[in-house]
C-alpha cells in the first residue's frame, strides 16, 4: 500500500509540472513601450520615447492574474501588461530565446488609435457611420519579430479602461520575412491573419491591401474588399490571392504567379477590420545566377610566346553582386587561378536581368601553360557559382610527354617505311627497264 501511495503521489505531482509546464508554455516578453512624447518638436517626424515594458502573455484569461505578479524595479508597474491570446499567435516557439541566450525577440508595444478608413475598399467596413461603445476602451498595437527571423507578428489588444488585463482582437502573421524566388518562377509572400471571435468587430467583414515599397516609391499591389468580395480595379498583372483559402483559412498570402527583377522589394500586407489595422512587412529578392559563355569558343591552337584574347559573358542574373575570376587546370590536374583580368561594368536587359564580361590575356611568354589544359571561367553570385570551361592546346613545346614522344617515334617509322617502300618501288621500275635497254641492243 506504501508504494501505491508513492506512485500514485508522484503521477499527481508529475500531471501537476505537466500542466504547470503547458500553461507556462507563453513567453514572458522584454518590451519597449513607444510613445509620441506630449510636446511635438517642429520637425516631420515626431519625437518619441521609449521605457522597458513586460508582456506576460496567456491562451487563458483565467490562467493567472494580474495581482499575484510584482514589477520588477526597473520597470514601472504601468508598462506591464498582462495579454490574453486564444490562438497563442503571440506563444510561438520564436519569442522564446534558449535560457542563457543573449539573442531576444524584438518587441514594441505602443497606443493604437483606432479609427475608420477612408480607403475605397475599407470603407464598406464602416457604413454605419457610428462608433460602438466596444471602441471606447485602451488599445495597444504589438510589433514582434522572432528570433533568427523566423516569424513577424503584429497584433492589436483591447484593455477595458483602467485594467491592466488585455485581450488580442486582431493578430497578423507572415513566415516569410525575407523570400528568395528564381525568375520566371511563382513567389509566395506568406499572411494569414486571427480575428477574436467573441469581438463584436468579427462579424463586420475584413479587408486585405498588399502594398509595394522600393527605394521611397511605392505602389498599390492588390486590395481586397473582403466584406463585399471584391478586388480593387488597380490590381497588379500576376498577383492574386486564394479567396478560398483566404474566407476560411484567413490564409491572405500574395501569389506572384512570374517572378520578375522588378518584383525585389519591400511587400506590406495589411488587415483591415472596422476601426482597426494591424500589418507585417516582407521582403523579396529576385535571386537568378548567371549564364556563362567562353569566346572564342574553341580555342585555337597556341604557339608559345604567343597571346591569346578569351573572353568571358555573364548574363542575366540578379542581383547585381557578381565575382569573376579565371582558372587553369593542367595536363596533370592540378588547378591554379589565373589574373582576374579586365571587367567591364554592368549592362542592364530588357527584363531587368544584368550582363558584365571579363577579358583575360594568355600571354604564353610569361605563364607556362604546359602542354596544355583545361582554362575556366568561375562566377561567384548570391544564386550559385557556375562555371564554363574551354580546352587549351598548346604545340612546340620544349619538353614532350612520354606518350608524345612515343606518338612521334611511331609517325617516323611509318614515314621511314614509306619512304623505303617509294624508294624501292622506283628502283625496281628502273632496273626493268635497263633489262629491256640490253635486250634491244642484242
Amino acid at each position: 500500500m506504501t508504494s501505491i501511495s508513492t506512485i500514485y503521489k508522484l503521477s499527481l505531482v508529475a500531471v501537476t509540472c505537466f500542466i504547470q509546464a503547458c500553461s507556462s508554455s507563453c513567453p514572458v516578453l522584454d518590451c519597449w513601450f513607444v510613445q509620441e512624447k506630449a510636446g511635438r518638436g517642429g520637425g516631420l517626424t515626431p519625437p518619441t520615447t521609449q521605457e522597458k515594458s513586460l508582456l506576460y502573455i496567456r491562451t487563458d484569461a483565467n490562467s493567472h492574474n494580474a495581482a499575484n505578479h510584482q514589477a520588477p524595479s526597473d520597470i514601472n508597474p504601468d508598462r506591464i501588461f498582462f495579454i490574453t491570446d486564444p490562438a497563442a499567435t503571440l506563444c510561438h516557439h520564436s519569442l522564446s530565446p534558449p535560457k542563457g541566450s543573449i539573442k531576444k525577440p524584438q518587441c514594441e508595444i505602443s497606443p493604437f488609435l483606432q479609427q475608420p478608413s477612408t480607403l475605397q475598399w475599407v470603407a464598406p467596413l464602416t457604413d454605419s457611420a457610428f462608433s460602438p461603445i466596444y471602441l471606447q476602451a485602451d488599445w495597444f498595437s504589438v510589433a514582434l519579430q522572432g528570433l533568427n527571423k523566423e516569424r513577424v507578428i503584429s497584433s492589436i489588444v483591447r484593455a477595458p479602461t483602467g485594467t491592466k488585463e488585455s485581450n488580442v482582437i486582431l493578430s497578423v502573421t507572415s513566415k516569410t520575412i525575407s523570400v528568395q524566388a528564381r525568375l520566371g518562377k511563382p513567389a509566395l509572400l506568406d499572411c494569414g491573419f486571427w480575428v477574436d471571435p467573441s469581438s463584436p468587430l468579427s462579424g463586420s467583414g475584413f479587408a486585405v491591401e498588399w502594398r509595394y515599397q522600393f527605394r521611397g516609391k511605392g505602389r498599390l499591389v492588390l486590395a481586397y474588399d473582403g466584406k463585399t468580395d471584391r478586388v480593387a480595379d488597380a490590381q497588379e498583372e500576376g498577383a492574386t490571392l486564394d479567396f478560398e483559402s483566404l474566407h476560411k483559412k484567413r490564409n491572405a498570402s500574395l501569389i506572384l504567379q512570374e517572378a520578375k527583377v522588378q518584383h525585389s522589394g519591400t511587400y506590406i500586407c495589411t488587415v483591415y477590420l472596422p476601426y482597426l489595422l494591424a500589418q507585417v512587412v516582407v521582403e523579396l529578392e529576385i535571386v537568378e545566377p548567371p549564364s556563362l559563355s567562353i569566346h572564342p569558343s574553341p580555342l585555337p591552337l597556341i604557339v608559345p610566346g604567343q597571346t591569346l584574347t578569351v573572353q568571358c559573358e555573364a548574363s542575366g542574373f540578379a542581383p547585381l553582386s557578381l565575382e569573376l575570376s579565371w582558372e587553369f587546370t593542367g595536363a596533370d590536374g592540378k588547378s591554379r587561378p589565373l589574373e582576374t583580368g579586365s571587367i567591364t561594368g554592368h549592362r542592364q536587359a530588357w527584363d531587368g536581368t544584368y550582363s558584365q564580361s571579363t577579358r583575360l590575356e594568355l600571354d604564353t611568354s610569361k605563364l607556362d601553360l604546359g602542354r596544355g589544359g583545361e582554362l575556366t571561367c568561375v562566377a561567384v553570385h548570391p544564386g550559385g557559382t557556375r562555371r564554363a570551361s574551354t580546352t587549351v592546346s598548346v604545340i612546340g613545346f620544349s619538353t614532350p610527354s612520354i606518350e608524345d614522344s612515343m606518338a612521334m617515334v611511331g609517325v617516323a617509322l611509318v614515314l621511314y617505311g614509306l619512304i623505303k617502300f617509294v624508294s624501292w618501288t622506283f628502283t625496281s621500275s628502273g632496273s626493268g627497264e635497263a633489262d629491256k635497254q640490253e635486250k634491244k641492243k642484242d
